[in-house]
């Protein structure tokens, strides 16, 4: 207990709870809210969102020819401290986990019937219309965003020893101005909060749906708040176990899963179809990147962009203080180019693959007319991944297997989350060894679980999407002048 920060722990447990009260005291007002909110938020300052999406692409890609790419993180004699293949799989984890799951076949379907530039009748555009964008939303862009804020992290932890907190980053005139310091950290623990638990009731409604889905359970608030008592008190378990005990074997038996997974719809679906459709949306992809990551809809009388691209923003950038400081905290001894590399390019590159295979797959039925799915996700998309399955051999084990995988990555965003949020809620941190208080890991893991239940009581997956804009947006500005500091002090770190 005598390494808690006690303003920063208290007053950002007794928001969350306040919050908590009003929401579920207030479901369809809350609701209404958040929608209310995300479309003033989309309308008004979109132009900025994007923006700085694409701001942080290019400061990211900039940094790799810079003279200061070469600057390790801890120091010049720093040794990295986790192989390659566990380091990706943790930042893989922690960034990606249960939204590619729920999205990887539901959003390109989704793209084809609802995007505003879609051709009738053409259904081969349409097609790599919808896997490009499902891959803007998901690949470099916000990875670039948690590269950018990771790096501000482990450089001004790793390198000037100073303490895993957002208000370290803004040079010593914030961090030693207590109040703003103290405000500035309270708004990314509730916007790490918030962020998790969006993902996490993604991960408990996919669950649900595929409980009902293979064994006829229906999907009851009450089932729902059974497996989200069930995941926290894994998550728990782990997050007791700590860093290298208990995280990094979730994920390494993440990767493994999920690698197997992918494996079984390339190899029983329709594999030259998919080949081809991955070289063609390659080549898409990057013809049109610019043009796709600048698109403001401002000539078209419809809002797609709002709940789409720009609410993809937001939640990477409501996300950007959980994964980035859990990146951070999992790179010492890389330097600044492998960083880049790894964390940008490398899960971008998974994403593809992952968007390729079972988008491709589930276009394939819709195409070829082999399956209901195009029905199945306009009617309950949150089904999408386990009717993908059907007209697969062993289409029931394969389902199991997918609902084992939702709950590793379940876990493994519950216990980050809480191990993040534990952090930056604690009076100081060593550079390289979590001392994070327990009692703290543990009230945040409890908190995490009992906020996505009240959020889907209390608007069910539109309020806890929405609700994530809140802090996402205000938090991208200070991620602005986070990297602002990092740049200015590089130029010291190279001379020492």
């Amino acid at each position: 207990m005598n390494n808690i920060s006690k303003p920063r722990f208290l007053i950002s447990v007794f928001l969350i709870s306040v919050i908590t009260a009003v929401v579920s005291l207030n479901s369809d007002i809350s609701e209404s809210f958040f929608l209310d909110l995300q479309t003033f938020l989309s309308k008004y300052l979109g132009w900025m969102i994007i923006i700085l999406a694409n701001g942080f692409v290019i400061f990211s890609i900039f940094l790799i020819f810079t003279k200061y790419k070469d600057i390790k993180l801890g120091g010049s004699e720093a040794k990295p401290t986790y192989s390659y293949v566990n380091w990706i799989a943790m930042l893989f984890s922690a960034g990606l986990g249960i939204g590619l799951l729920f999205y990887g076949v539901a959003e390109p379907i989704m793209h084809m019937n609802s995007y505003p530039g879609m051709v009738e009748g053409d259904i081969s555009y349409n097609a790599g219309k919808a896997i490009g964008l499902a891959n803007l939303h998901w690949g470099i862009h916000g990875w670039a965003i948690y590269s950018s804020l990771g790096l501000c992290f482990a450089f001004a932890s790793y390198n000037k020893k100073l303490p895993f907190r957002v208000s370290s980053l803004l040079g010593s005139k914030v961090s030693n101005n207590k109040p703003l310091a103290i405000l500035i950290d309270i708004i990314a623990i509730l916007t790490t909060v918030f962020g998790v638990t969006t993902s996490l009731g993604l991960g408990t409604v996919q669950i649900s749906s595929g409980l009902a889905h293979v064994f006829s359970i229906n999907e009851t608030f009450s089932n729902q708040v059974i497996i989200i008592a069930v995941i926290t008190l894994i998550g728990l378990i782990s997050v007791c176990l700590g860093l290298d005990t208990g995280i990094k074997k979730l994920s390494q038996l993440n990767m493994i899963l999920a690698t197997t997974l992918m494996a079984f719809i390339f190899i029983f679906g329709p594999t030259i179809f998919i080949l081809n459709a991955l070289i063609q949306n390659f080549g898409s992809y990057v013809n049109t990147l610019i043009e796709s990551a600048t698109w403001t809809e401002v000539y078209q009388s419809t809002s797609w962009q709002n709940s789409w691209t720009l609410f993809f923003y937001t939640w990477w950038f409501a996300w950007a203080p959980f994964v980035s400081l859990f990146i951070a905290r999992i790179s010492y001894g890389r330097s600044i180019k492998e960083f880049i590399i790894g964390v940008l390019f490398v899960p971008s590159l998974i994403v593809f693959l992952w968007m390729g295979i079972f988008g491709n797959a589930a276009i394939y039925q819709v195409i070829n007319e082999t399956s209901q799915i195009n029905e199945i996700v306009n009617n309950n998309y949150t089904v999408a991944l386990f009717a993908l399955f059907d007209v697969y051999p062993i289409a029931k084990i394969a389902s199991i297997f997918s609902l084992i995988l939702i709950v590793t990555f379940f876990v493994t965003s519950s216990d980050s989350g809480a191990l993040v949020a534990s952090m930056l809620s604690s009076r100081s941190q060593a550079s390289i060894n979590d001392d994070s208080p327990i009692v703290s890991r543990v009230t945040w893991a409890i908190l995490l679980g009992i906020l996505a239940g009240v959020l889907l009581y209390a608007g069910g997956l539109t309020a806890l999407q929405t609700s994530v804009v809140i802090l996402g947006v205000p938090f991208s500005i200070i991620v602005v002048f986070a990297c602002r500091h990092f740049y200015r002090s590089l130029e010291d770190e190279l001379n020492n």
